[in-house]
């Protein structure tokens, strides 16, 4: 298991990811972080055919000052690209109005490969993220 956090906030741009820089649980030799990253790399280390992993994320949004007031739309992303199972939407009344978004999906490393996951700002527009929280446990 591995928690990946940021308490501060973040502008997030239109396309970039939520970037990460504590870890109050680090993840062992399987589940791979640097400090600052937006990215976490997930191994196949199994005798098995696959690993699997559940990736759970949450966070506070809102659209920043001078921002036009529309949906907010942040992904769990594998390998760059935004999983629309993991897709969180949240439409603020005002610029500024902070909104709690979470998603959970479970992900798979093929044995002997690696597997790159992330949370990415899937809008056209920049977000602000505060109290990002990435949690990534091994289920088998």
């Amino acid at each position: 298991m591995a928690e990946y956090t940021n308490g501060l906030l973040q502008v997030v741009d239109a396309g970039a990811n939520v970037l990460f820089a504590d870890a109050p649980v680090r993840g062992g030799a399987c589940i791979q972080h640097r400090m600052g990253s937006g990215v976490v790399t997930l191994k196949g280390m199994t005798n098995q055919c696959r690993a699997l992993y559940r990736v759970s994320f949450g966070a506070n949004v809102a659209i920043p000052t001078g921002g036009t007031v529309g949906p907010i739309t942040l992904a769990i992303a594998i390998e760059g690209e935004a999983l629309a199972s993991a897709t969180m939407i949240e439409t603020p009344a005002a610029v500024e109005t902070y909104a709690n978004v979470y998603a959970s999906v479970l992900v798979e490393a093929p044995r002997g490969c690696c597997v790159t996951i992330g949370v990415r700002n899937a809008g056209p527009d920049p977000v602000n993220v505060q109290n990002a929280n990435l949690i990534v446990d091994r289920v088998a």
